[in-house]
C-alpha cells in the first residue's frame, strides 16, 4: 500500500454534503496534525471548523496545553488569543468567563503582557476599543481616571486622551452629555489657546461649536500682524547666534585636528566601555568590547560609577572578576538596588461554598445525573459567610543611586454587593440576614429565602405561594400547587400539579402525568424525565427522555444520553433542539416546531410595542428639549440644571430603545438557521417525525441517523452529522 493510500485511509471524513472544500479543510488540519505527531483526537471533532482546529494544532505543535481553548463555543479568533497569550504564560480564561471574547480578549492580552494594571479599570461590559483607550492611556502613563468609566463610549475616551496627552484642562469637556464631535470641538480650542467658554455649552451642536470655533481663530489671525513681524526678527537673531555657534565649533574642529598627532600612540592605550542603566534605575550593566589595545581598569569603572552618581548595590566582586578574567562582549551586571516590593491585595475568605457545580455530572451513557446534584447551599440567619482581609502595605526599596523607591500599597477590593446579608460594624465580616439559599454570580452575592417542605405536596398541602425560593424534600401529588419569584427544586417527583417559578425548575427524579402537570418557569427547566408535562420555559429544557409532552421554550430542548429520547408529543423551540433520539419504530408523531413559530410572533410583537412606547416617550422628551433651545436662541436663560435632567433622559431613552433593538436583533439572528443547527440528532430519527424550521415542514419518510436539519431558501435540508 503506498503512503498515499495511508494517508487516505486515515483520514477523518465527515460526511457535509452541502460543502465539500469545508469537510476538505478539516480533513487537512487532522491531516497535518498527524504528520507533526499531536495528539488530533482532541480536536478531531466536526464541531470545529478548520479555522478554529487549526489553532488548536499550533498549540499541540507548540507544547501547549490547547485543551484550555478546545471548546466549539470559541470562536477561531477567541482560541487565537487564548494561544498567543499562553506563550506568554497569560491566563485569559478568567477574561472569558467574564463574557470578553475576540477583540475584547486581544486589548486585555497586550494590557497584561506590558504589566499595565487593567484589572483595577475593566468592566465586565467594556467593549474592545474602550479597553483600547484605556490601554493607551496606561502605557502612555498619563492619569487615565479622568475617562476609565464606562459612561464614556470609546470615542469620547479617546478625546479626553488626546486632550490629557496635550495637557489640556480637559474637565472643561469631560462631561459625558457631550458626544465626541463636541469634545473634539472643545479640545481643538483648547490646543489653539482660545477661549472655549463662547461655545462650551450643551446647547450647541459639534456643527456650530466648529463654526463658533474657526470665527475666533479667524478674528485673532486678523489681529496677529504685529506679532509676526516680531517673529520674524526674532528668527534673524536666532539664525545670526546659529552661525556664530558654528563658527566656534568649526574652531574646535580644527584644534581636534592639531592635537591629533599622538593617535598612534593612543591606539594601544584604549579605555572603551559603557555602562547601561536599566530598570528605572534599579540595575546597571557594564559591557567592554573586544578591541585591540582596549585596556580598561576597575578604577576605570568606579570612576564611571561614581560620574553617574552610582553609589547604592555596587556589585565589588563582579567588577574585580570582570576586569581580572578580561570578559570581554559580556553584558555584566555590576550594580542592582533593592526593588520596592508590593503590598498583598485585600482579599476575601469565604465561609461557604462557591465551587458548586453548575452542571450535573454526566453518567456513563452520556446522560446527565440530574438525581444528585446538589442544587444549592443554604445558610442562616445570622451566619458568617465571608471576611474580608485588607490589602497590607508594600515595602520600600532603593535604587543604585541610593534614592529610595516608594512602595505600591495592594489595592482595596470594593465591597461586596447583593441582597441578603449586612456587614457588620468592623467592616470586614459578612453575615446573612436570613436562612435561605446562598448563590454568588457575577461577583454579587444573593441569599434569598428558601421555604424547604420536608413532606409531599399535595392538594391536601395547599397553595404555596413564597416570595424566594423553595425546596420540597419530597414529591408532587396530585392537586399540588407551588408559585416562588425564585427558583423550585423537587427532590423526588412530580406527577400532577402545577409549579410556577420566576427562576429555574429542576426536578431531580422526572414529571410523570396524564397530561395534568403544567410547569412555568422564567428561565430552565431540567429534570431526569418528562412525561406527558406541560412545560413553558424562558430557558433551555433539559433531561434524559421526553415523552408525550407539550414543551413551550425560547431556548432550546436539550435531550441527552445514548439512550435519551425525544418521542411524541409538540415541541416550540425558537432556540432549536438537540436529541439523541428523535420518534420511534410505531412512527409515533412527533412535531418539532422550531425558529420563528408562535413563540417568536408573540415576543416580536412585545418588542414591537415596547418600542413604539420607548420611541413616543423620546419624541416628547425632544419636543422639550427644541422649547429649550427656541428660548436660548431667543436670549433668555434656561437653568443649566433643567437642560441636563432633559439631556440626561433622552440618553437613558435612546439607550434603552438601543437595548431593546439588540434584543430583537439577538432573538432574529437565533433563527437564522444558516450554517447553524437548528435541529441535531445524535442517534436516530425515525419516520414520521416532523421538523418545522421557520414554519417550512419536513416529514422523514425514513429512519435516518445522524443528522442535521437546516434551512436552505425555502427547504429543509437534512445532512449528516
Amino acid at each position: 500500500m503506498s503512503d498515499l493510500d495511508i494517508d487516505k485511509r486515515q483520514e477523518l471524513h465527515f460526511p457535509m454534503r452541502e460543502n465539500g472544500e469545508y469537510q476538505k479543510a478539516q480533513n487537512q488540519e487532522i491531516k497535518l496534525g498527524r504528520e507533526a505527531g499531536v495528539d488530533v483526537s482532541l480536536y478531531s471533532n466536526p464541531e470545529f471548523n478548520w479555522l478554529q482546529m487549526e489553532q488548536i494544532r499550533m498549540g499541540l505543535q507548540d507544547g501547549l496545553d490547547a485543551s484550555v481553548y478546545a471548546n466549539p463555543a470559541y470562536s477561531y479568533e477567541t482560541m487565537r488569543q487564548i494561544r498567543l497569550a499562553l506563550y506568554s504564560a497569560i491566563d485569559l480564561i478568567p477574561y472569558l468567563e467574564r463574557g470578553f471574547a475576540d477583540d475584547d480578549l486581544e486589548e486585555i492580552r497586550f494590557a497584561l503582557m506590558k504589566r499595565l494594571p487593567i484589572d483595577e479599570w475593566l468592566k465586565d461590559n467594556m467593549c474592545a476599543p474602550q479597553i483600547h483607550e484605556i490601554r493607551i492611556g496606561l502605557c502612555e502613563d498619563i492619569d487615565i481616571t479622568t475617562y476609565a468609566d464606562i459612561k464614556y463610549n470609546w470615542m469620547q475616551m479617546q478625546e479626553i486622551r488626546l486632550g490629557l496627552e496635550k495637557k489640556l484642562d480637559v474637565a472643561i469637556y469631560a462631561n459625558y452629555l457631550l458626544n465626541h464631535a463636541q469634545m473634539r470641538e472643545i479640545r481643538l480650542g483648547l490646543e489653539a489657546g482660545l477661549d472655549v467658554s463662547t461655545y462650551n455649552s450643551l446647547v450647541y451642536s459639534a456643527t456650530d461649536m466648529k463654526e463658533k470655533r474657526q470665527a475666533v481663530i479667524k478674528r485673532k489671525r486678523s489681529s496677529g500682524s504685529t506679532a509676526d513681524t516680531g517673529k520674524r526678527e526674532g528668527n534673524t537673531a536666532q539664525e545670526e547666534k546659529q552661525q556664530a555657534l558654528g563658527t566656534e565649533a568649526a574652531a574646535d574642529a580644527d584644534k581636534g585636528k592639531r592635537n591629533g598627532k599622538g593617535a598612534a600612540a593612543d591606539f594601544f592605550r584604549k579605555k572603551e566601555f559603557s555602562i547601561s542603566i536599566e530598570e528605572n534605575g534599579n540595575k546597571a550593566y557594564a559591557y567592554i568590547p573586544w578591541i585591540p589595545g582596549n585596556l580598561v581598569t576597575k578604577e576605570d569603572i568606579y570612576h564611571d560609577l561614581e560620574r553617574r552618581e552610582i553609589v547604592f548595590g555596587i556589585k565589588h566582586d563582579a567588577i574585580a572578576d570582570m576586569i581580572d578574567r578580561r570578559r570581554h562582549n559580556e553584558r555584566i551586571l555590576i550594580a542592582e538596588g533593592i526593588p520596592a516590593q508590593k503590598g498583598r491585595d485585600g482579599w476575601f475568605e469565604w465561609f461557604v461554598r462557591l465551587d458548586l457545580p453548575r452542571i450535573p455530572a454526566p453518567l456513563p451513557d452520556g446522560g446527565v445525573d440530574y438525581v444528585n446534584i446538589e442544587a444549592f447551599e443554604m445558610v442562616d440567619e445570622g451566619e458568617r459567610i465571608a471576611l474580608y482581609h485588607k490589602a497590607e502595605a508594600g515595602s520600600s526599596g532603593t535604587n543604585i543611586y541610593g534614592e529610595s523607591i516608594h512602595a505600591e500599597n495592594g489595592m482595596e477590593l470594593k465591597p461586596l454587593r447583593g441582597v441578603g446579608f449586612r456587614i457588620e460594624s468592623d467592616g470586614v465580616t459578612y453575615t446573612s440576614k436570613m436562612n435561605g439559599k446562598f448563590e454568588f454570580t457575577a461577583g454579587r452575592i444573593l441569599i434569598t429565602n428558601m421555604l424547604i417542605v420536608r413532606e409531599d405536596v399535595t392538594s391536601v398541602t395547599g397553595k404555596l405561594e413564597v416570595d424566594g425560593s423553595v425546596y420540597v424534600v419530597g414529591s408532587i401529588y396530585s392537586g399540588g400547587y407551588i408559585k416562588a419569584t425564585g427558583d423550585i427544586i423537587i427532590e423526588h417527583n412530580v406527577e400532577m400539579g402545577s409549579l410556577i417559578a420566576g427562576g429555574n425548575i429542576m426536578i431531580k427524579t422526572g414529571s410523570t402525568s396524564k397530561n395534568e402537570c403544567y410547569i412555568d418557569a422564567g428561565g430552565e427547566v431540567s429534570g431526569s424525565f418528562f412525561e406527558a408535562a406541560n412545560i413553558n420555559a424562558r430557558g433551555n429544557v433539559k433531561a434524559n427522555y421526553i415523552m408525550n409532552s407539550t414543551i413551550n421554550t425560547m431556548g432550546r430542548v436539550i435531550v441527552s444520553g445514548s439512550k435519551g429520547m425525544l418521542l411524541g408529543g409538540r415541541i416550540n423551540a425558537v432556540g432549536g433542539v438537540d436529541t439523541y433520539n428523535l420518534g420511534n419504530r410505531l412512527h409515533l408523531k412527533t412535531i418539532l416546531n422550531i425558529g420563528r413559530n408562535e413563540l417568536y410572533e408573540s415576543e416580536m410583537r412585545q418588542y414591537e410595542k415596547q418600542r413604539e412606547k420607548l420611541l413616543s416617550d423620546l419624541d416628547a422628551l425632544e419636543r422639550e428639549w427644541g422649547k429649550v433651545t427656541a428660548i436660548i436662541d431667543e436670549g433668555r436663560e434656561v437653568p443649566e440644571e433643567i437642560q441636563r435632567k432633559i439631556l440626561a433622559a433622552i440618553q437613558v431613552q435612546s439607550q434603552k430603545l438601543a437595548e431593546l433593538d439588540g434584543e430583537a436583533s439577538k432573538l432574529t439572528n437565533l433563527t437564522e438557521q444558516e450554517g447553524k443547527q437548528p435541529v441535531c440528532v445524535r442517534g436516530r430519527a425515525y419516520e414520521g417525525s416532523v421538523v418545522i424550521l421557520n414554519g417550512i415542514a419536513y416529514t422523514l419518510s425514513a429512519e435516518v441517523r445522524r443528522v442535521l436539519f437546516r434551512l436552505r431558501g425555502k427547504q429543509v435540508v437534512m445532512m449528516s452529522l
